[in-house]
Parts: C-alpha cells; sequence; structure tokens
C-alpha cells in the first residue's frame, strides 16, 4: 500500500469536540472523570465517559435531516465534517468524496425507543423513529452533509473493523472511484451498553463519540502523514486465539525504534489486555494508550488511536506510528503510518503536546 495520505482528521470524545481537545487530554495521560447512568429498576449506577455538550450549536444541526437524528449521528457529523474541512479549503476543483461508516453498537437509542414503544403499545409505535434505528442511519446523513458523494458504505464488526474500513478506502482510491474517502467511527452511550460492557470487563468506563480520518492520494492535499500499511486482519476461532491473532498481526509490522510511535488499544483490565500486552512486549518506543483516559469507545476508540496517531505525526512528535487494535471478538488487525513531508504547517504550535513514553 502506498501513495495514500491523510489529507484531515475529526473527533468527538469525552474530552471534547474537536482534534485538539481529545489528543491534548490523551497526551496528558490522566483518566477522564466517570459520570454515572440509570439502569431502570437497578438500584445501582453505572459507569460511563460522556460527552459533553459542545461550546455553540453545531452549524450542521440546522440540516432537515438531523430533526431526529440521535447522538451517534451528531457525533459522526461533527468528526466527518471536521476532517474534511480541511481538504475542503485547500482544493482546487469539485473533489469525489467516498464515506465509509463503520459501527460496532450503532443507534442503539432509537432502537430502545422504538422497540420499547412496540411492546408498550404496537398500534402506537411510531413508524417514524426506525429509520434512525438502523446501522445505516449515521452514514446516510453524513452523506446528505457532504457534497459529490459518489459511494457510500457501512461496516459493523469489532473494534478492528475500522482499520478494515481504512483499507476499503485505500481501495477505492486506487481504483480512482473516489479523489478523497472520510472513514468515521462512532458510537454513543446507553445504559444498555454499559451493562454489557460491565459483563466483559468490569474495570472498563463506557465511552462515545467518533473519530475521522479523510484520505486522498493527492501529495498536494497531505497533513504531512501516509499510510503505509494495513496488516492482515488475523480472526479468531478454535485453533486461532485473541493472544496467537495479536501476535501474528504484530509480526507484520516493524520492530520498534526510539522515535516511532505505538498507539495500541489497551484499556484498564489487565486480563482483557494481556494478549496485546505480550504481542507488543518487544516495544521500546513512544506509547499512547487512548482508551485508558478516555473510555472504552468501541468502533470510536479504534477511530481515536488513528486520529491520535496519525496527529502526532502531523506535529512532528514521531517519525512513524503504528496502531494496534486486539478487536473485542472478531479480529486483531494493526495500521501503519509515516510522517512525511508537507509544504505548510500541519498544525498549530500552541496545540503541540509532548508524546510520553
Amino acid at each position: 500500500m502506498s501513495h495514500v495520505y491523510v489529507a484531515g482528521l475529526g473527533a468527538v470524545s469525552p474530552a471534547g469536540w474537536g482534534v485538539a481537545s481529545t489528543c491534548k487530554a490523551v497526551c496528558l495521560g490522566s483518566p477522564l472523570a466517570d459520570q454515572q447512568l440509570e439502569r431502570p429498576g437497578w438500584g445501582k449506577l453505572l459507569r460511563a465517559r460522556l460527552v459533553p455538550n459542545p461550546p455553540q450549536r453545531p452549524a450542521f444541526l440546522a440540516h432537515p435531516r438531523l430533526r431526529r437524528a440521535s447522538p451517534i449521528t451528531h457525533y459522526a457529523a461533527a468528526a466527518a465534517l471536521e476532517a474534511w474541512s480541511r481538504p475542503r479549503s485547500l482544493q482546487s476543483g469539485p473533489l469525489q468524496i467516498g464515506v465509509v461508516a463503520c459501527l460496532q453498537a450503532g443507534c442503539v437509542n432509537y432502537s430502545c425507543r422504538f422497540f420499547g414503544e412496540t411492546l408498550k403499545d404496537p398500534q402506537t409505535a411510531s413508524p417514524l423513529l426506525f429509520p434512525e434505528t438502523v446501522y445505516a442511519a449515521p452514514a446516510s446523513h453524513v452523506t446528505a452533509l457532504l457534497e459529490n458523494v459518489a459511494v457510500t458504505y457501512t461496516l459493523v464488526g469489532d473494534p478492528g473493523c475500522y482499520l478494515e474500513g481504512i483499507a476499503l478506502a485505500a481501495q477505492w482510491l486506487a481504483e480512482k472511484l473516489v479523489d478523497v474517502c472520510i472513514v468515521f467511527g462512532a458510537e454513543e452511550t446507553n445504559w444498555i451498553l454499559a451493562d454489557a460492557l460491565r459483563h466483559l470487563d468490569g474495570t472498563a468506563s463506557l465511552a462515545a463519540g467518533a473519530g475521522a480520518l479523510c484520505l486522498c492520494r493527492d501529495p498536494g492535499l497531505s497533513m504531512g502523514v501516509e499510510l503505509a500499511a494495513i496488516t492482515d486482519a488475523h480472526t479468531y476461532s478454535a485453533e486461532r486465539t485473541r493472544a496467537d491473532s495479536a501476535r501474528a498481526m504484530r509480526r507484520q509490522l516493524p520492530s520498534s525504534s526510539s522515535s516511532e510511535l505505538l498507539c495500541d488499544g489497551r484499556g484498564t483490565g489487565v486480563q482483557v489486555n494481556a494478549p496485546e500486552t505480550a504481542a507488543w512486549g518487544d516495544w521500546r518506543g513512544m506509547r499512547l494508550s487512548p482508551k485508558r483516559v478516555l473510555g472504552e469507545g468501541l468502533m470510536a476508540g479504534a477511530a481515536w488511536q488513528c486520529v491520535i496517531a496519525c496527529e502526532a505525526l502531523a506535529g512532528g512528535q514521531a517519525d512513524a506510528a503504528n496502531v494496534s487494535i486486539v478487536g473485542s471478538n472478531q479480529q486483531a488487525i494493526g495500521a501503519r503510518f509515516l510522517r512525511t513531508p508537507v509544504a505548510e504547517p500541519a498544525m498549530d504550535p500552541s496545540q503541540k503536546c509532548e508524546v510520553r513514553t
């Protein structure tokens, strides 16, 4: 894989709206505070890290398509539009856009509301809610906000699916189906998700938000970051455990260097993290673990890893960055990004933060 560049980044997270606030929080390294979610009919409260209200109402919410949209669409739209803003300002003519949406849990809030109404009284359940329950809803809304969208896909899977979305975007670019492609991962919070996460990893705090990369093949649009490789997807099976898959993924990425960054997917659970920790035991370079600061963002968490890795490269904090994702139930997969020359400053020096080893 070569000549695929990162043209823009976008993010919404419990740290705030925008790449700058998300990256700053992760670089500081202090876990964000937990909030509490109430589970109906249950006395014990659940932990979550919620996205704060935006400092001002986003202009895109005035679009008619977003009148009933759920938070996951708001996050996806904000991240996608932020990622698109930089190449849009640099383009010399109209560009054909591709959109790849990656989701794990998806539109849970509207699903709960719709099926709750259906169970209560099927005759009065609102059919207007149903379109907002499907996995394709966020991609549909984001596409409506953009211009010249040529093709849109929605991928559903565990967090490793985000890198499959990037690989799909690279294929579209190579085949010249599109000029740029926006790949976003998004999730929203709900007590059902927080309760499910409690059973899988009792130490984790559910998080929500979105992350987005805008990819292109025009070096003139690049922010100084190139996609160098996506590993094979090493799926789990009775014959291949998560630990086996994590090691196989690691072997497909270069050995460590003090000038390189690893952005891994480890959270707070020691047992859950064990396969990834063991696979990267030889790493001696810089390292960031966004989940430990932002919370378990599911697909959004995988997107944050890529955004943070690319922002570090654009800011000159590392020469190369590996992204490691050992998914919850499907696959271990990794990506490698390289820092490349760029004609203009990729980032405001006042936003620069030191990446800790």
